[in-house]
Parts: C-alpha cells; sequence; structure tokens
C-alpha cells in the first residue's frame, strides 16, 4: 500500500513542501486511462457474477444431499458443518500461511455478525427441507434479492439499476405463485422457514458488501464450525457411520463449504442484491437433482415459479452483459 506524502518524507526522502514551494498542477484524466477503470470495474463485476453462479450450482445440491442421507437433521447440519469449517479452514491456511491468524483477528464483529447469520439461515434451511418440498425451499429464496434490495437502499444507500429491480420484482412474482400451491398442500411451516433463511441470507450479503474490505473467509469459517457446535444439544453425531458418513462428508465439503467459499469470494464484487438474485439460478438445478434421483415430481405452480424466476436471472445476467459492451468497446477504441 503506498504512503501518504507526509510518510515519504518522513523516511523515504525530503518532505513535499521542501521540493517545491507551489503544488503541481493536477493532471488531466486521460479517456484511455477512464476506459481502464471502466474495463476493470466490468472484469470485476464479470467475475463476482461467475462466483455467484458457481456458489450456486454447488448450493442446489442440497436437497439432493437432505433426501439421500437417511438422519434427523441435527445430525446432518453437524457433520455438514463440522466437514464444511474444516474444508474452508484449509483454504484460509493455504492462502494466507504465515498471516492466518492475523487475517483471523481481522474479521471484527462484521464478520462475527456475518457468521451469525449465516450459521442461522443454515439452520432453517435443512429444516425446512424435512417441512416442504425441494422446489419450495429453492423458490422461497427468491425473496432475498427483494429484501436485500429493500435494506440495502434504506441502510448503504446503494441504488440498484433498473434492470436488476426489475428481475428482483419479477423474481418474487414467481415466489407469490409457488406460496399459493404450498399453502393449499399444508406446507406453511416449511414456507416459513426458508423465508427466515432469506431473511438472514439478505442481511448476510449486505454485511459482505458494506464491509468488502474485511476478510471475510474466516467468517465463512466460522459459521460453518458454528452450525455444529448450536445444533449439538440435539443431534446424535455417532448415529452416522459408513456410507452415510462418505455423503456427510461431500455433503459438507462440495455443497455447504464450497457454496459458501464462493459466495463470499464473489459478494464483495457485486451489490447484495445481484448476489441474491443470481443465487436464485439454483432454483431449477435443485428439483431437478431430486427428481433424477429420487422421481420426486414438484407441483405445477412450482415448475412456473421456477420459470419465472430463471427467466429474471437470465435476463438480468442478458442486461449487465449488454451494459457492460460500451464501456469495453471505448476501452478498444481508445
Amino acid at each position: 500500500m503506498a504512503r501518504p506524502t507526509s510518510e515519504v518524507g518522513r523516511f523515504g526522502g525530503p518532505p513535499a513542501a521542501a521540493t517545491s514551494a507551489r503544488p503541481a498542477p493536477p493532471r488531466p484524466r486521460s479517456p484511455a486511462g477512464d476506459a481502464g477503470l471502466r474495463d476493470d470495474a466490468h472484469g470485476r463485476r464479470g467475475l463476482g457474477i461467475a462466483l455467484n453462479l458457481a456458489s450456486a450450482v454447488a448450493y442446489s445440491t442440497s436437497g439432493f444431499w437432505t433426501r439421500l442421507i437417511p438422519l434427523d437433521p441435527w445430525t446432518i447440519l453437524f457433520w455438514r458443518g463440522l466437514f464444511a469449517g474444516v474444508f474452508i479452514a484449509g483454504v484460509i491456511v493455504w492462502l494466507y500461511r504465515s498471516r492466518t491468524l492475523e487475517v483471523v483477528r481481522g474479521i471484527g464483529g462484521p464478520g462475527i455478525a456475518a457468521a451469525c447469520l449465516s450459521t442461522f439461515a443454515t439452520i432453517m434451511y435443512i429444516n425446512a427441507f424435512r417441512r416442504t418440498s425441494v422446489a419450495d425451499v429453492m423458490i422461497m429464496n427468491a425473496t432475498t434479492p427483494f429484501i436485500a434490495a429493500t435494506v440495502g437502499w434504506l441502510w448503504l444507500r446503494e441504488r440498484e439499476q433498473w434492470s436488476t429491480l426489475a428481475a428482483s420484482a419479477l423474481a418474487l412474482v414467481g415466489t407469490l405463485v409457488m406460496v399459493g400451491g404450498s399453502v393449499r398442500e399444508g406446507h406453511l411451516t416449511g414456507d416459513l422457514l426458508a423465508f427466515g433463511m432469506a431473511l438472514c441470507m439478505a442481511g448476510m450479503m449486505l454485511i459482505i458488501r458494506r464491509h468488502r474490505d474485511t476478510p471475510m473467509m474466516p467468517a465463512a469459517c466460522l459459521s460453518a464450525l458454528l452450525c455444529p457446535l448450536f445444533v449439538w444439544p440435539a443431534a446424535h453425531p455417532g448415529a452416522a457411520a459408513g456410507t452415510n458418513m462418505l455423503y456427510l462428508v461431500l455433503f459438507g465439503v462440495t455443497q455447504f463449504g464450497l457454496g459458501l467459499l464462493l459466495l463470499t469470494l464473489g459478494g464483495r464484487l457485486i451489490s447484495a442484491t445481484e448476489t441474491a438474485l443470481i443465487q436464485a439460478s439454483e432454483v431449477p438445478l435443485g428439483p431437478l437433482w431430486v427428481w433424477f434421483a429420487f422421481r420426486e415430481v414438484p407441483p405445477l405452480a412450482t415448475w412456473i415459479g421456477g420459470t419465472i424466476i430463471m427467466a429474471a436471472v437470465a435476463g438480468h445476467v442478458l442486461m449487465s452483459r449488454r451494459q457492460a459492451a460500451p464501456g469495453a468497446a471505448a476501452a478498444a477504441t481508445s
């Protein structure tokens, strides 16, 4: 990190006042430099979208693993969180090596708050699967962009592009279509748990975005490790053995650990509303994995709601690419 002028004068040479009696005139900004900054911003946004899409694919397998493992939700949460936490901790040590302790101490209050919200979301998430269909849980997740957009504007004064808000509203319509069907089928308790999960996830994404300079990877690790601590009194860790233990390792590493890690990295590069909207792309994948493996066919309302949400996500990504095209063209011609 570059030192201020006063620090350079103190440690690296004569002060600025001694070298020039008159301040240098500001340099004019070149069009090429402006285009380079725009191109870098578009590149970071594209990376954030890609990381969040990969995270959504990982998260979408949760229903498959939950249906596959014949254990109670608390035991699943215990082992899933433990294996995910060990995985993320290994990644942190591999990346930061001798600076690991320094990075862990740097999360502060915001990191702890994000970790707690993520833990609460995880607990409600798994229990929702046992009280409603996998597809309903996935689609209820579509309320997260709407919540993030509202709270983000009130708290961060972060104004979203019209395409993001329109896509979030369309995703909410898809959620309402699904809720109408689930109430008729007696799934209200599971849907309320899923909605609570959406509230916690929106809060976590906003904290990650607001404190983007805070190292949030240790917070993701803390979130995973808090989960088994909270559910331990109700869990039966000794009930997992043999093939089920292998499934729990895969569940923790590939779904929770990898998904949370990618979400933490990608959520710093785009707005919380965009993060939540792109995460909704897991909606059609979740029911598909379960349909292929267990022949659990979602009701018609779920398919309609899922189609609406996926159209919203695809339309937003397409609009983002079109909005980035003029900046890229300007950089190429300058």
